[in-house]
């Protein structure tokens, strides 16, 4: 898994925006797409043929704020593969609206982008890798405020967990609470990608030190958690215990 951008939702000079690339023997899936990462994405060298779906967890702009510009590289590498694009049921008619507001029309693109609902439960395999949607809290606060004015907006938001070739990694996006790591957790992945920035870390330290996953990789850090440097790290060894973790960077290539 190639790590396209790590970073939180406020603007940073030395992070990229939520994106990563999953890769399983030929299977190439992209989940998020944040602000930057069409330039790493072409720095690795990939086709753009051999992206074989993209999944979206959920509608903040540090997480979508690069799709439309990673279409238009797609445009204008003459991709011809039909894309499945991934995205919570409400987001799809936005993404369609917004793919034509800035001039990428189905006509004019070249291939077919296949619209493809998030349905919590429902197993969705793209090649080697099977991928399960569950549901968070994240936008739950936010849809208490302005759905009512909204109703077209997408306040949905999901964590995944992906299998395939013997192994199981969970990836939270943006969660609300910290109950939303338990369906990931009870998948006891071997690896989880874990956002640092949305939820108090004790508790959440104190959940993954009772149902430690194999190893965790701590994305989407708050930027007040790497004001000193070390500082994190240290407090996440003491309460962590034996838990393996690392602090992930934009660039990181993590094998599972």
């Amino acid at each position: 898994m190639i790590c396209f951008g790590v970073g939180e939702g406020w603007p940073s000079e030395d992070r990229r925006h939520a994106s990563f690339l999953y890769r399983v023997g030929r299977t190439h899936v992209l989940l998020d797409c944040g602000d930057g990462m069409s330039g790493a994405f072409k720095a690795t060298g990939i086709e753009y043929d051999d992206v074989d779906a993209v999944f979206l967890s959920h509608m903040h702009s540090d997480h979508v704020g690069g799709f439309s510009m990673f279409v238009q590289s797609l445009w204008l590498q003459q991709r011809r593969r039909p894309l499945p694009v991934y995205a919570a049921p409400k987001a799809i008619a936005a993404l369609k609206a917004w793919l034509d507001a800035v001039v990428l029309p189905a006509e004019l693109i070249g291939f077919v982008i296949e619209w493809r609902p998030l349905v919590a439960g429902v197993p969705m395999t793209v090649g080697d890798l099977v991928i399960h949607a569950h549901p968070t809290r994240h936008l739950v606060s936010l849809e208490r405020s302005f759905g009512a004015r909204y109703p077209q907006t997408s306040f949905e938001a999901f964590s995944f967990v992906l299998e395939g070739n013997g192994f199981r990694v969970g990836h939270t996006a943006d969660i609300g609470e910290v109950r939303d790591l338990e369906p990931l957790l009870k998948a006891r992945p071997d690896l989880l990608i874990c956002e640092l920035s949305h939820v108090d870390p004790e508790p959440l330290c104190a959940v993954l030190r009772a149902s430690p996953p194999g190893r965790i990789a701590f994305v989407h850090v708050a930027r007040e958690h790497l004001e000193v440097p070390g500082r994190v790290e240290a407090w996440l060894r003491e309460t962590l215990g034996p838990v393996p973790f690392m602090l992930a960077r934009d660039g990181d290539v993590l094998s599972f």
